[in-house]
């Protein structure tokens, strides 16, 4: 088993239980030295108080565990918004958020995520002020990731 999937089963439990998922575990090694980040994520964007908890707890597993042998520095992280959109619970996050998606064919859609259910997803796009509804099926979808709003209207 790898490294990265070693140190993944070592503290998922301990990210599940607070109440957040482990996205990943990557490692690198620049130099002498070993770098592991470990990217979670929650239902709501992540705080700088809820990052600062699971580090101190992922750091304690990871302290004891025999997987590191040699000094290591762990950064815990957040996915960035270039995360592309995979599973269930990333697009119950972004719900209400513009969504990119390009479709196999290569052709691209986006428009603000108003719905979705296990097959489809429902974008709406303002065209000059005109609404174009788009129902995109998942299985045509090759891509999806949050567009950047600087402006976000929350009234929506």
């Amino acid at each position: 088993m790898a490294l990265k999937d070693s140190i993944a089963d070592a503290i998922r439990p301990a990210v599940e239980n607070a109440g957040f998922f482990l996205e990943d575990v990557f490692t690198s090694n620049p130099g002498n030295h070993r770098i592991v980040t470990c990217m979670i994520d929650g239902v709501a964007p992540l705080s700088l108080d809820e990052v600062t908890v699971v580090s101190r707890e992922i750091s304690a597993i990871l302290d004891e565990s025999p997987l590191l042998t040699e000094a290591f520095t762990l950064e815990v992280t957040s996915p960035g918004i270039e995360r592309p959109l995979t599973l269930p619970r990333h697009w119950t996050k972004n719900l209400t958020r513009i969504i990119k998606i390009t479709l196999n064919d290569d052709s691209e859609v986006s428009g603000r995520l108003t719905e979705f259910d296990e097959v489809r997803a429902i974008l709406i796009e303002n065209i000059k002020g005109r609404m174009k509804t788009h129902e995109v099926t998942f299985a045509d979808v090759k891509r999806a990731h949050v567009e950047v709003e600087f402006n976000r209207k929350d009234e929506i």
